[in-house]
């Protein structure tokens, strides 16, 4: 039995060199390389294949012993829990077994492998047991077994094969049989090593039970479970290789230890370099690892699988975690450098990358900033050649217009009304409803009235059925006089004399506030529909407040336009321009002075000096004035109005002293003027800051936001008339291409709750002489045209009486180159009434019915003539009438006696331009003298208050306001008539 050891330690050493070849064999057999088809070996390695052979040799002839079992009542033998997945279905594989015998299957059952690598090579050839070995197997049942003895097939050796003898003693009287381990080195007896699948894993033998016929395996839960696990320990990254633990580990695993030992040395090497102090590591886990090592992994892995394999890993990773860690180890400072010198190389790297990436974005920026720039220079001068161009067709069509308009006067021709607020954008995009504001002149289609008129109206807005209806029933109602064919001919003609056209562009930008003629210009399908109707007539354009797209919309239909170029027109439009206009037709503006700005936008304290300093001049030379208005140039009425007057002054008692003091004679000399002028420098800045405001808060709510604007767009500072009577009118004048200027119409203005802004006029005009009115606007007109400016006109005046000379004084105090709401309104008027408006008398005509009933073939003598009076509303508004349709609010008009009556040529008319919101209207009262008129339009706008508003939530509306200022002007009427009556008495 000794010597059987002795071969076995011999065997083992044998092994234990041949697998340190295999392992130094490894790397080498790595440089195999591929070439042409062959396969080329390094010949030093293939020196190994002598020591594998007698490896080989030594193993084949080596007997294979089961320790005998001396004592079992002492000595228990741990028994195996098969693992049953491993393990394969016996019966099946006797079923599956072609042309083999029930008795050869059942000794199948007994065929098991020995733990190395040589009986894995002989699994892949399919043998692990020789026939000797299954012939003794048949035999060996019950106690037949040999029991102690030693078997030596030399066949089955040559062959490769393995025999396993079990001793006898190993079967109990309960006829259960137990396949123990192979002894490999001095090891307990409980611990096996069976390979498989490449794995070499400690398990333990399965238990049979010995039947008659076959041997079947013990059910595994009746089988104790002991699994080792092989724990040592490394210290500060060394293994102790003395150490029982760990040498108990290598002898069980000495056959792949070659696999372990790469793994261990990769385990400590990555303890050291972290400098873990210590590391319990779990050796069936490493050996795990080490053939996943050998057969997945051509490169060291990652640190994590190799902590796995450590009991205490949780408390390992931590450690390992902490940052410089690494540092601490074997190897920290080297690696320190390297990490610091990779970091830096990195760092500049970085740097030069990110500065390419700057100069790259740099350079594209530029490139495509320079692109561009040039692009725009070709998309602006194209811009700036293609006005150029309409500027020049349109001053020759204009020259055009100029040299036949008396030919175009007297014959048939087509109007294309345009009722466009070409506003700066800034301006347009302020102001709410804008396309309301621009569809209130829709009374413009009243210019059918002559019947060689035909009227294109371009709208805004797309209008409802029921505003086309009312249009349509009003048009034909034109106030003649003839029999009643006539009538039904004049009426038929007149519908068919207006065509109303949106464009479509008007869908395509809804919140862009653009004016009209934009929208006409981007609208090809409205432009073409246009170039159909005029084909082969006489027409012209008559627009609004000018804007260069004018020009743009004029050259595509190829017609000229009644009007100044818009460069000419925004230029005399401002406050500054129109003071200049009147300066120069030599009539009487009020004191003040305009045009003060900068064109330097960051001077604004300059300009805000300058200011203070003119408004001290002016206050100085004209102490009688109490307030004083401040313009600014851009905006229209009273949206950039803002006032302030002088009683808030400390000094103003004082400068007036000294005015009378001295007298009107003495007080115009400099050095007379100069105390009262620093005195008015010291308190203006303090007096315009707590008592100055704008007229609209809606517009500018307080001083400091007008006063912004002011400076940077410039304005004009004007003295208010001084008087408690003043009146305000405004005279519509068209300036003929031909040069004639003529008086369209003329009206005292009629105020809301701002003093300063017109919401409807009294028509005609009572404030002031009629001769004086003509040479007034005769001169203005003159001095348009003078300036190139031609077409429609609007002069604001204001009438006062002068308290030191008692002489009545009119004063131009504004300037609209645009066709006015009072001019739109006056056509609608004078549509209705049938009659004239002749401003050289300051008289509305109209004929009167005739009330006599002529015989078949008398003659039907001439309609008298009668003097009527109107008040007109142009912008009415009311939120509460949005809740009603227009039709429901002309029916409740009707019923409550709010109508135009179509013979007497009396009563109320109204203008709807707004089917949407429907919150404003227009409103026109005829009647035969001032006081009706004005009573009639107040009753009416009473009654629609009371209809349409809430009782208890009063809606926004100006009807109140001009109620109010119907009422006072009806009591200074009734007063002055009184005044009047009594000296006749």
């Amino acid at each position: 039995m000794s010597e059987v050891v002795k071969k076995e330690d011999k065997s083992g050493a044998v092994s234990v060199r041949v697998e340190d070849d295999l392992r130094q064999l490894k790397p080498s057999l790595e440089k195999v390389t591929v070439s042409e088809g062959r396969t080329t070996l390094n010949t030093q390695a293939l020196d190994i294949r002598k020591h594998a052979e007698d490896c080989l040799k030594t193993v084949n002839k080596q007997q294979l012993v089961l320790p005998p079992i001396e004592d079992l009542q002492k000595k228990t033998i741990s028994k195996w829990t098969p693992c049953l997945e491993k393990i394969s279905d016996v019966k099946k594989q006797r079923e599956n077994l072609p042309g083999a015998p029930a008795g050869e299957q059942d000794k199948l059952a007994l065929n098991i492998c020995l733990p190395n690598k040589r009986s894995i090579r002989h699994q892949k050839s399919g043998k692990l047991l020789t026939d000797t070995h299954r012939k003794r197997a048949n035999e060996a049942k019950g106690d037949r077994i040999i029991s102690g003895s030693v078997v030596n097939l030399q066949g089955a050796e040559s062959k490769g094969h393995h025999i396993l003898v079990v001793p006898k003693e190993d079967f109990g009287t309960d006829s259960k049989s137990t396949c123990h381990e192979q002894p490999v080195c001095k090891t307990k007896a409980e611990s096996t090593y069976l390979r498989a699948d490449k794995d070499c894993t400690p398990t333990e033998t399965p238990a049979f039970t010995t039947t008659s016929k076959s041997m079947v395996p013990r059910s595994p839960q009746s089988l104790p479970v002991d699994i080792p696990r092989y724990l040592f320990t490394i210290r500060s990254g060394q293994v102790d290789p003395m150490a029982a633990d760990f040498c108990h580990f290598k002898q069980c695993f000495v056959l792949c230890w070659s696999s372990v030992v790469d793994v261990l040395e990769a385990l400590q090497k990555l303890l050291r370099e972290f400098a873990v102090p210590l590391a319990k590591v779990g050796g069936e886990r490493l050996v795990e690892l080490s053939h996943v090592w050998d057969s997945g992994w051509s490169k060291a892995p990652s640190a994590m699988p190799v902590l796995s394999v450590l009991e205490n890993w949780e408390e390992v990773s931590e450690l390992i975690s902490h940052p410089g860690q690494r540092y601490k180890g074997e190897g920290g400072i080297e690696a320190a450098a390297i990490h610091i010198q990779s970091s830096w190389r990195r760092y500049l790297a970085r740097t030069a990358y990110l500065c390419h990436c700057r100069r790259k974005w740099a350079a594209g920026t530029i490139a495509i900033s320079w692109l561009m720039h040039a692009q725009l220079c070709r998309v602006r001068k194209a811009l700036q050649a293609r006005r150029f161009s309409q500027l020049e067709n349109s001053r020759s069509r204009a020259q055009h217009l100029a040299a036949n308009w008396k030919r175009i006067q007297s014959f048939k021709r087509t109007i294309i009304h345009i009722p466009s607020l070409g506003y700066s954008q800034r301006k347009r995009l302020n102001l709410r409803g804008f396309d309301i504001l621009q569809n209130i002149q829709m009374s413009r289609l009243c210019d059918i009235r002559d019947e060689n008129v035909e009227v294109i109206y371009i709208c805004p807005q797309h209008l409802g059925n029921d505003i086309l209806d009312y249009y349509t029933s009003l048009l034909k109602c034109d106030g003649a006089t003839d029999g009643a064919d006539t009538t039904t001919a004049r009426a038929s003609s007149s519908v068919r004399r207006y065509i109303i056209l949106t464009p479509e562009a008007v869908d395509y930008f809804p919140t862009h506030n653009m004016c009209l003629s934009t929208l006409l210009k981007y609208s090809p399908q409205t432009l073409k529909h246009i170039r159909n109707l005029i084909q082969g007539k006489h027409a012209y354009i008559v627009g609004g407040i000018a804007h260069v797209d004018d020009l743009a919309v004029a050259d595509e239909l190829g017609l000229p336009i009644l009007g100044p170029e818009p460069a000419i027109a925004q230029h005399y439009s401002t406050k500054s321009g129109g003071r200049r206009i009147f300066v120069g037709a030599e009539v009487d503006v009020p004191p003040g002075q305009g045009d003060i700005y900068s064109l330097n936008q960051f001077a604004h304290f300059s300009i805000l000096v300058k200011l203070h300093e003119t408004l001290a001049e002016l206050m100085t030379q004209n102490t009688d004035v109490q307030r004083w208005l401040f313009k600014i140039d851009s905006e229209d009425g009273s949206h950039g109005t803002a006032y302030c007057d002088t009683c808030h002054l400390s000094c103003y008692k004082w400068a007036l002293q000294e005015y009378h003091r001295y007298g009107p004679e003495l007080w115009n000399p400099k050095c007379i003027q100069e105390t009262v002028l620093l005195r008015y420098l010291d308190e203006i800045p303090e007096w315009l800051t707590h008592y100055a405001q704008p007229a609209k808060t809606s517009c500018y709510p307080n001083w400091a936001c007008f006063l912004k604007t002011f400076l940077r767009q410039g304005g004009v500072v004007e003295a208010y008339p001084p008087s408690n009577s003043v009146t305000c009118l405004t005279v519509d004048l068209l300036l003929e291409p031909g040069g004639e200027v003529t008086m369209f119409s003329c009206g005292d203005q009629l105020h809301g709750g701002c003093k300063l802004e017109a919401i409807g006029s009294i028509v005609p005009q009572s404030s002031v002489h009629p001769e004086t009115l003509h040479s007034i606007c005769t001169r203005v007109g003159r001095a348009c045209l003078q300036r190139r400016i031609v077409g429609y006109v609007s002069v604001d005046l204001v009438s006062f009486l002068d308290h030191n000379t008692m002489e009545k004084k009119v004063w131009a105090v504004d300037l609209d180159i645009t066709y006015s709401n009072q001019l739109a309104m006056t056509q609608m008027l004078l549509m209705m009434t049938g009659g004239t408006l002749n401003c050289r008398t300051g008289c509305l005509e109209a004929p009167m019915p005739i009330s006599e009933k002529c015989c078949e073939h008398q003659i039907v003598p001439k309609a008298p003539v009668g003097n009527l009076c109107a008040v007109i509303g142009n912008h009415l508004f009311h939120s509460d009438l949005s809740m009603l349709y227009n039709k429901v609010f002309l029916m409740m008009c009707k019923a409550h006696g709010i109508r135009f009556n179509k013979k007497t040529k009396q009563g109320t008319v109204f203008t709807l331009f707004d089917s949407s919101k429907r919150s404003s209207i227009g409103m026109i009262t005829v009647s035969e003298d001032l006081q009706r008129a004005l009573a009639t339009f107040a009753r009416h706008l009473s009654v629609i208050h009371q209809e349409i508003s809430i009782p208890k939530s009063q809606g926004e509306t100006n009807f109140m306001e001009v109620i109010k200022e119907i009422e006072d002007i009806l009591q200074m009427t009734q007063n002055k008539l009184q005044r009047e009556a009594k000296p006749a008495s």
